[in-house]
């Protein structure tokens, strides 16, 4: 189908962009990547008066050290992000999602920070950057204000995100020489995972001393599973040990039931998936 007509605006400055979003408000979307905005537009879901396109904003663009955190724009392209030196030291977690994230062709167009604004609970981006202890930028007419990872994902589909504010920046605390592991579970190749377990962890002498573990589509948000995460400290980075603990990934979720498993399989899954994932980040 072809989308309804709408005006296009492509600023080149964050202040031309929030200005643009203020003055037409709901009548205006924000354009990214335009991995999900687009089929929306074409099968009509939506039809904006105003898209506003932010791909000519430079300073949207780039990754960068700032001492104890990495810092990655918004308009940053998940290929670049998954590729990227300071990523792979820092966040591993981060650069291990990206590497099975959809196909290639959106991993080149879509972008790190439009998916994290898109906010679905089943995608490959918010559970690790929630158990990294990530750190959301957002500009608006009021100027900058930063969001805890904790407190961005809001409900299906919604974050913190203003109405008249930008997602600029994502700021991920660095996580130097922790193991990581992404681990889903898809029917077909490249879809969005059932369920989805990003782990990351710190050992000392074979023994966990931390871990921090991201779950996707295991609720209407990305979830913590902190039950197992508390159950893990101190607890050798093996199979017998780690499952005890493992076995509380479900404690506290809601996960949906759909024609690809049902609420409970979904449980089984994490259970599962933590498992392999957290002993894949130990090493063990």
């Amino acid at each position: 189908m072809i989308p309804a007509q709408f005006d296009y605006l492509a600023p080149t400055t964050i202040g031309e962009a929030v200005a643009a979003l203020s003055q037409h408000g709901d009548d205006a979307k924000l354009l990214a990547g335009g991995q999900s905005l687009l089929p929306v537009l074409r099968m009509r879901l939506n039809a904006p008066e105003v898209v506003i396109d932010l791909g000519r904003i430079d300073a949207l663009r780039g990754i960068r050290d700032e001492g104890d955190a990495i810092v990655i724009g918004a308009m940053t392209e998940h290929s670049v992000v998954g590729s990227d030196p300071l990523v792979a030291e820092h966040a591993t977690l981060i650069a291990k999602a990206v590497e099975h994230l959809a196909d290639a062709q959106i991993r080149h167009r879509g972008t790190f920070g439009g998916a994290l604004a898109h906010a679905d609970p089943a995608g490959d981006l918010g559970a690790p950057v929630l158990a990294l202890g990530g750190q959301f930028v957002v500009t608006g007419p009021g100027g900058t204000r930063t969001v805890a990872a904790d407190e961005f994902f809001v409900g299906l589909f919604e974050t913190a995100i203003g109405d008249d504010e930008i997602l600029t920046e994502v700021r991920i605390p660095k996580h130097t020489g922790w193991g990581a592991h992404h681990a889903k579970f898809v029917r077909i190749a490249h879809q969005w995972p059932i369920v989805a377990v990003a782990a990351t962890v710190r050992t000392e002498g074979g023994v966990i001393a931390e871990a921090k573990i991201g779950l996707a589509n295991m609720g209407s948000t990305p979830l913590r599973a902190r039950a197992t995460e508390t159950a893990l400290a101190g607890v050798p980075a093996a199979v017998d040990a780690v499952a005890p603990a493992a076995a509380r990934a479900a404690e506290g979720t809601s996960p949906p039931s759909d024609l690809n498993g049902d609420a409970e399989y979904r449980q089984h899954l994490a259970r599962v998936l933590t498992r392999r994932a957290v002993l894949a980040a130990a090493g063990a």
